[in-house]
């Protein structure tokens, strides 16, 4: 593998003719050349108006829902190779546990999007942000909040440490808001990003100008941005530093988010005292901290913080971790649990930055900057120039304080020790570092946890609240979920990724509308009372999906409440509250004029009243939401409902979908009783409710 790396844009597969600059990109093992990468010649210009044009049209035709479930799609499509990109993970360095972070937790979102899109967004374009809000005493007219798609590429600007789920992360999301998305990874990794592209466009499965690769330096790509683009950046925080002051994102309406380096923490309690379950926890997870991706993660801990008098516990405890349980080597030689860093050049940034820590006073207590004795593809063991390996290190800073300790970040396996005597002087180290991705803290003692808890949440996008009961499930310091926020203030970049549905919204714009009922039923596709409503003399639940239309309203006959019901219902559901049962009771409350109906009696006979009781198109009731009862229904009053077909959801891998209805309840007088929203399993069409019958 040692061509020019390829790009892929415009739907083609693109790489230099003669280029007069190039890159060399070795294993980070051996040294070997994998591949040589450029992108001189390359049209970068025209690969962004593509995604603009051809990729918006063709992730535009399609709803929430469709895209949903193309990211599972993608997924499987991923999932039949993988066996490809870990001999390619190899080469970066990754152990098979590095990868399987990497690779599997890259499809892992893949999943997690596909899921949480169908569950959480509308069949349709355009996702609604809040409740109604009324703007006119008779209800024409109405506000509304909307997310539609922006109309520009969303481009991502990778690090080295994760090409799959770095990649896949800020993917999904794009995807799934409809926005294409041009990749941009990082030189030393990028052969494995390219490589999980060309699974993902040899499957067939990609609308045309959703995804596009580019294999290099992108030195113009700002001057090509333009209102409507976002640039999601992964990398050094200087780095965003000098990218955000760009006038494209200054004053040219492009929107800019990082997640940068980060001093992350972890905090040791003061009652997780060796030989305590919270002890060994801290320990456990400070090592594969360390360890894992040779400490090459954003999230890793930088910072050790524990009580003065466990600092030589710990370090003994993480000495004796790491001669027990890790192996330095080549990923591919067996038994190897670290390896080596990303490139050599890689190698040498990280032990400038421990020279610079040890020269603010830290001073390594575990490990060597000498050139470690590693592990080799043949099963052998001896030095490796040509590999990029550091040994893990631990520092430790007799005083806590030291600028270095806060502020310099050794991206490899590398973290510092510092103490504290308080909770308030661990929650002040913490803040220290300026804004992290996370902190976790050690502890069993609810009261501290609160305590630190409460002081550095501001500083973090990210807590871990970590303990014997945890300990077992807790997915760990360093792992990002996709339905959590990962992002953080400050140095962390001031950015939020991930997060479920957030991070769908964030490729979206919010638009406050203003309207009748009817125009925001046609721009939303959720009817709003006071919009038209069609009663035609068929019953809205024999219809199909097909059939049924939103605004299909049904108004039944009006019923009687009488005292004999309420009693009825209070001794046979045993609801017996006074304000049922006592008349003097009742009317002394300040809400009711006397003994009133169960609000569930009157819900009960509101189902009776609205349904239609033959086997049809409707095929369950799974459901009420945003219950509210306004009237209190007394003896002698009368009841009857409006149900009203609100939004229909048909669901893209069944042969049903889902109704939402609006449904309230009113008495004599026309006074709203009760509000709320029905839910409802209904066929897509009526062959298919013949055949179940």
């Amino acid at each position: 593998m040692t061509e020019y790396l390829p790009s892929y844009v415009q739907g083609a597969w693109w790489t230099p003719s003669s280029p007069e600059r190039s890159t060399e990109v070795r294993d980070a093992s051996t040294g070997e050349v994998v591949t040589v990468v450029s992108t001189e010649g390359l049209d970068l210009a025209a690969a962004l108006e593509h995604a603009r044009t051809v990729g918006q049209r063709s992730l535009g035709a399609l709803t929430f829902h469709q895209r949903a479930v193309l990211l599972k799609q993608f997924a499987l499509a991923l999932t039949e190779r993988t066996e490809e990109l870990y001999a390619l993970s190899a080469r970066t360095g990754a152990t098979a546990a590095d990868s399987w972070v990497d690779i599997d937790g890259g499809i892992g979102v893949l999943f997690s999007y596909s899921g949480k899109g169908r569950r959480e967004l509308p069949n349709s374009r355009v996702h609604v942000d809040g409740p109604v809000e009324p703007l006119s005493k008779d209800g024409s007219f109405l506000g509304r909040h909307v997310y539609t798609t922006l109309p520009g590429v969303a481009v991502q600007i990778n690090a080295f440490n994760f090409p799959v789920w770095g990649s896949l992360e800020k993917f999904a999301p794009a995807f799934l808001a409809g926005m294409p998305t041009l990749v941009k990874p990082a030189t030393p990794t990028g052969y494995l990003a390219e490589a999980m592209v060309r699974i993902l466009v040899e499957s067939g499965l990609l609308p045309n100008g959703s995804l596009q690769l580019v294999s290099g330096s992108v030195p113009d790509l700002f001057e090509n941005l333009r209102l409507g683009d976002i640039v999601g950046f992964t990398g050094s925080a200087s780095t965003a530093e000098s990218l955000k002051t760009h006038p494209a994102v200054q004053t040219g309406g492009v929107r800019f988010t990082a997640e940068t380096d980060s001093i992350n923490a972890s905090v040791l309690g003061t009652d997780a005292v060796e030989g305590t379950p919270e002890f060994d926890a801290y320990v456990r997870q400070l090592v594969t901290e360390m360890t894992t991706k040779a400490g090459q993660k954003c999230t890793a801990i930088r910072r050790a913080i524990v009580p003065t008098g466990s600092a030589d516990a710990v370090i003994a405890a993480v000495r004796a971790r790491i001669a027990d349980r890790t192996v330095l080597g080549d990923p591919r030689a067996e038994g190897v649990t670290m390896g080596p860093l990303a490139s050599t050049a890689q190698r040498d940034e990280v032990l400038r930055q421990v020279g610079r820590l040890q020269a603010d006073g830290g001073r390594i207590v575990v490990g060597t900057t000498d050139a470690p004795e590693v592990r080799l593809a043949d099963g052998s063991s001896g030095p490796s120039p040509e590999g990029a390996f550091v040994a893990p290190l631990l520092l430790r800073f007799d005083d806590p304080h030291s600028d270095a300790a806060h502020s310099v970040e050794a991206f490899g396996p590398v973290s510092s020790l510092l103490t504290y005597d308080t909770i308030a002087d661990a929650a002040a180290l913490v803040a220290r570092g300026g804004g992290s991705l996370v902190t976790s803290i050690a502890t069993h003692d609810p009261v501290q946890a609160v305590e630190l808890a409460g002081r550095i949440a501001p500083f973090n996008g990210r807590m871990l609240l970590l303990d014997r009961d945890d300990a077992r499930s807790s997915t760990g310091h360093g792992s990002p979920l996709p339905n959590l926020v990962h992002g953080g203030p400050g140095r962390a970049g001031g950015g939020e990724e991930l997060g479920g549905i957030r991070a769908v919204l964030h490729h979206m714009q919010r638009t406050a509308v203003q309207g009748s009922p009817e125009m925001l039923t046609a721009l939303t596709g959720v009817w709003h009372a006071g919009a038209a409503a069609h009663t035609d003399g068929r019953h809205p639940f024999r219809k199909s999906l097909a059939e049924l239309r939103i605004g299909d309203q049904i108004v039944s006959d009006s019923r009687e409440v009488t005292l004999a019901d309420i009693e009825t219902f209070a001794h046979f559901t045993g609801d017996t509250f006074y304000a049922h049962m006592d008349e003097a009771a009742a009317a002394a409350n300040p809400f009711f004029p006397g003994r009133v109906a169960h609000g569930y009696l009157l819900v009960s006979w509101a189902a009776g009243l609205f349904v239609d009781p033959e086997p049809g198109p409707v095929l369950a009731n799974y459901g009420l939401e945003n219950l509210r009862f306004l009237t209190p229904v007394s003896p002698g009053d009368t009841i009857r409902v409006e149900l009203t077909a609100k939004q229909i959801t048909p669901r893209e891998t069944d042969e049903y979908g889902e109704v939402r209805w609006d449904a309230v309840i009113r008495n004599q007088d026309d006074e709203l009783v009760a509000t709320y929203d029905v839910l409802t399993l209904v066929n897509k069409d009526r062959a298919s409710v013949v055949a179940a019958a």
